[in-house]
């Protein structure tokens, strides 16, 4: 990194910024020819550019296989420094055109899967309230690199959250473990830690990337687990515990009511504790463009209210449309759970 900016500042023919451009979007679209695409210009135009933009460097910053674009580490240091620039840019040209308060320009939102019929709703009415804001909304289970420039704002559940982000907070949510009753009364109710061993665990993904190895304890520890099934959507993983294919460790609010209903149990309550964080993160720097700022507005205060919620019905009966066999009573629930010595009966 320190060679690429010693260059970009004692070189004699300084960078363009449509060098930069066509050096970034090549990066994000991972083709020489879909770059040309959203630039809307010829292949062969980015390709000189590109050409130039290494030869002003002294530096390969793009591998070229048949199939693919490698970054070099000058590339991606490169590429971080042109983020920055080229947001910078797109700010000074913002700050001069806008003559009124109307929020304009693009906006690339990454949200999970699972968000509930009013955040489609509340998402319906920002963009109907901002009709000046082109809105692209990606629904996917992968946590993004907003850093790479991809997307300007995230929603995401996670514990933990890299540095360089802003993050303000929707929800805080404890995670459980908790199976159905059927798969205690076969496999018997795990009372220690280390009970875990001879049971199947159902498993997320650490970082939306890697199947996970470790669970939370109380107090800040982590527990090895061993999975049967992994999965970077917890719903699948909720109706696998409903289906009696062994412990998951998921949020409450997704299994509050399962819960309460004895369709799952909460097990090793005193040992394994956790917590998720809701949050909707974005860029830190300077100025935060007002497509944004908005953004953040419109999420923070639609989330009060929805995290307050109990489940709706259409997730209920989604399901219990993976359990097997009908809905029991609650009182054979109670007698079922009374069978395996379930806690709390």
């Amino acid at each position: 990194m320190g060679i690429i900016c010693y260059l970009l500042i004692h070189m004699q023919d300084p960078v363009e910024t449509s060098e930069l451009l066509a050096f970034a979007k090549t990066v994000e679209a991972k083709s020489v020819s879909r770059a040309a695409t959203l630039l809307g210009v010829p292949r062969a135009t980015v390709s000189r550019r590109l050409a130039r933009l290494e030869e002003r460097l002294v530096a390969r910053l793009l591998r070229r296989t048949t199939r693919s674009l490698v970054l070099t580490d000058a590339g991606e240091a490169l590429y971080r420094h042109a983020r920055i620039v080229l947001d910078a840019v797109s700010h000074a040209e913002a700050s001069v055109r806008r003559t009124d308060d109307v929020v304009r320009g693009d906006l690339r939102v990454s949200v999970p899967p699972i968000m509930s019929s009013s955040f489609r709703a509340m998402l319906t009415g920002f963009a109907k309230r901002y009709p000046e804001v082109r809105l692209q909304v990606h629904f996917s289970t992968q946590l993004v690199d907003l850093q790479r420039g991809d997307y300007d704002v995230a929603v995401r559940a996670s514990a933990d959250l890299p540095p360089g982000l802003v993050a303000r907070t929707l929800a805080r949510d404890p995670v459980v473990a908790v199976a159905s009753p059927a798969y205690l009364k076969e496999k018997g109710v795990p009372l220690k830690r280390r009970d875990l061993r001879a049971h199947r665990c159902l498993l997320g993904f650490a970082r939306g990337e890697v199947p996970q190895t470790h669970w939370s304890l109380a107090g800040g520890a982590k527990l090895h687990v061993e999975g049967s099934l992994f999965s970077n959507d917890v719903t699948l993983l909720r109706d696998a515990a409903l289906a009696g294919l062994g412990i998951a460790l998921l949020p409450m609010m997704l299994v509050g009511p399962f819960l309460e209903s004895g369709e799952l149990v909460h097990v090793l309550a005193d040992a394994i504790r956790g917590e998720t964080r809701i949050a909707v993160v974005y860029l830190e720097r300077e100025f935060v463009p007002p497509p944004v700022r908005a953004f953040v507005d419109a999420v923070s205060a639609w989330a009060p209210d929805e995290f307050k919620k109990p489940l709706p019905l259409q997730d209920r009966r989604e399901a219990e449309g993976a359990r097997k066999g009908p809905r029991r009573r609650p009182q054979a629930r109670a007698a079922a759970r009374r069978r395996v010595g379930v806690p709390g009966t």
